[in-house]
């Protein structure tokens, strides 16, 4: 559900007068806003961060970040995400007086995907555009960091993060046996179902040209068109000759193909009293306190983006 013209003031107007806001970072990024069908309440936005999708972002904040801690905000989808954006400034530079947003730390974070979302009143016009500025080889160019206020996952959505291959030892000792379509949770094994799922998938081969032109950059994989990419990068994966390189497909893959409908099948094992959801829900934050104890290499999107956060603190 997009946010009309009235609901998006209304929702800019709760983060620019939210007093916890003041002189701290604030992190814009997909997920539900609470109260979007009725009155928005301080209250609400003040419990924001324990909400999906708030939540998970915050609990990736390394722990080496103890002070002046960011503020994170659920604004809809991609769009509204932007529009949010955009309009913050705008309100502010309106009424600063009655806004506690530094603008100079505003920042936000959304899915790459695969379509394109143009972007209005920035440095740069769509996603796309800002996925090649940030991102060579599934590294971040450390170089472009530090100008980009709007941040663009590199791999296809927040979800992919929840399956990344250092984060088996996670599924493996959680205290509820994660379970994917009946057995304990290998990640291998939902790669191969991702890959045998390209052919399938309509919104990769409406988008192909896009994708296969993010991955161009790998070696041993058939882009001529889908059916030849799968077999290629199933040779691939399955016979790396090391974790580099069968990492490196992986990449490839979480670049390109959607993860949440096989994150959605998840499910804790049979002695978990509550909803599956709120499982996974557990389980992401887990995920976000592993990504909070890791090194902010390159090659690790989550942590780069919070130790470029850090540098404006």
């Amino acid at each position: 559900m997009s946010l009309n013209s009235e609901q998006l003031k209304q929702h800019c107007e709760m983060i620019l007068e939210s007093r916890r806001i003041k002189n701290k970072i604030v992190v814009l990024c997909e997920g539900v806003i609470p109260d979007i069908g009725g009155r928005r309440s301080p209250q609400a936005y003040k419990n924001m961060e324990q909400m999906p999708d708030a939540n998970f972002y915050k609990a990736c904040v390394p722990t080496w970040w103890r002070q002046k801690l960011p503020e994170f905000f659920n604004c809809g989808d991609r769009k509204d995400v932007l529009d949010t954006y955009s309009s913050l400034s705008i309100l502010h530079e309106k009424d600063s007086a009655n806004s506690y947003l530094d603008p100079k730390r505003l920042f936000a974070m959304i899915d790459l995907d695969l379509q394109l979302q143009t972007i209005d009143n920035y440095d740069f016009t769509d996603t796309e555009e800002i996925f090649l500025e940030l991102y060579e080889k599934s590294e971040v160019k450390e170089q472009n960091a530090a100008q980009h206020r709007i941040w663009i996952t590199g791999l296809i959505h927040k979800e992919a993060y929840f399956l990344t291959p250092e984060l088996q030892p996670i599924f493996d000792n959680c205290c509820n046996e994660p379970i994917y379509q009946g057995n304990p949770a290998v990640l291998a094994k939902i790669y191969l179902d991702m890959a045998d799922a390209i052919c399938s998938d309509l919104d990769l081969q409406n988008n192909l040209q896009r994708a296969f032109d993010r991955i161009s950059y790998c070696s041993g994989l058939d882009c001529t068109e889908v059916k030849n990419f799968q077999v290629s990068w199933k040779q691939r994966f399955q016979n790396a000759v090391d974790e580099t390189h069968r990492n490196q497909s992986i990449a490839v893959l979480l670049t390109i193909k959607k993860a949440k409908d096989y994150w959605h099948q998840i499910k804790p094992s049979g002695d978990f009293s509550r909803e599956d959801w709120v499982f996974r829900e557990q389980l992401s934050l887990e995920i976000g306190s592993f990504y909070s104890e890791q090194s902010s290499h390159v090659k690790s999107h989550i942590p780069f983006f919070f130790k470029t956060l850090y540098e404006f603190v």
